[in-house]
């Protein structure tokens, strides 16, 4: 099934994209959203492309392989964009977008262990330099930390049952393995969602740092955009979207000193203007196209 990007044409008309602008995609995946980017920026303009999935990187330089030097691809983790963009004289950046989803290319690769469609080894890295995988966190961890785990990631209520289940029946290898674990436990009769999706969600999470690689990446985009330059970030559950709603909104503040501080003594100044204030969803009719898109939020701010 072939990627399908998620809200572009809302996201590239709120990047503002325009001739000669540079953009960057650091979550470039198989080129999609960079593919329009790089149609609206020409003449002139050019696009730094950053993934840490060096099969996601291979797809996207043949699909961009027709902007020719316009294009500068990176096989790198996005917690490293001030640094990427200095050595690719990217500095500044008229827009840079954070497509935070998986790409189809990754859930479809019966390999990997993202999905539990397939029966895989529980992997779940995005690049392949990565040193811890899904099973072995599984299977080294203390009982209580997977549930915590589960609990702070997958916001999964049964999170203590299942880490219970686990430690019981460990060692787990492949993601049917898991996937039997969590569906025969009392209570986990499937519903909207399977039962073990928050569990995937979670292990995705951890193998990858995500949270800590965003929390990262964020505080760098206000050095690296350009005044004026924009930021696009489309999360897809809650941990994400919370996290760039507080960042982008912080940093769109004159004060942040606590409530009871009755003068301000923090000396913020706002590096940040929300362009939307609500985060904006895919309309029905994409949603209806693409699935996968149903649970997306975009956030855009502006640099002062």
């Amino acid at each position: 099934m072939p990627h399908t990007p998620v809200l572009l044409r809302t996201t590239v008309e709120l990047l503002n994209v325009r001739p000669g602008g540079r953009f960057v995609d650091a979550t470039l995946g198989t080129g999609g959203h960079a593919e329009a980017i790089l149609q609206l920026c020409s003449p002139g303009g050019s696009l730094l492309g950053i993934d840490a999935d060096p099969k996601a990187l291979d797809v996207a330089r043949l699909r961009l392989s027709p902007h020719g030097q316009a294009v500068t691809l990176v096989n790198d983790n996005f917690r490293y964009l001030e640094a990427i963009c200095r050595a690719h004289d990217f500095y500044p950046a008229d827009g840079i977008l954070l497509d935070l989803g998986m790409s189809s290319l990754q859930l479809d690769d019966k390999d990997r262990g993202f999905s539990f469609r397939y029966d895989a080894p529980l992997d779940m890295r995005f690049g392949p330099d990565q040193s811890t995988t899904a099973a072995k966190i599984l299977n080294s961890f203390a009982e209580k930390d997977i549930a915590a785990l589960l609990r702070d990631y997958g916001e999964e209520r049964h999170s203590r049952l299942i880490a219970r289940r686990i430690v019981a029946i460990r060692p787990i290898e492949t993601t049917m393995q898991l996937v039997n674990a969590i569906e025969h436990l009392p209570g986990m009769t499937p519903g909207r969602i399977h039962p073990a999706t928050r569990t995937f969600q979670a292990l995705r999470i951890a193998v990858n740092r995500e949270m800590e690689n965003l929390e990262e990446v964020l505080s760098q985009t206000v050095r690296v955009l350009a005044k004026g330059g924009r930021l696009a970030v489309i999360s897809y559950h809650s941990l994400e979207d919370r996290l760039v709603k507080h960042f982008m909104q912080a940093e769109s503040k004159t004060c942040l000193c606590p409530p009871e501080v009755p003068v301000c003594t923090c000396g913020h100044t706002p590096t940040l203007r929300l362009v939307n204030r609500k985060a904006i969803a895919p309309p029905e009719e994409e949603v209806r196209g693409n699935p996968r898109s149903r649970s997306a939020k975009l956030r855009v701010a502006e640099r002062t």
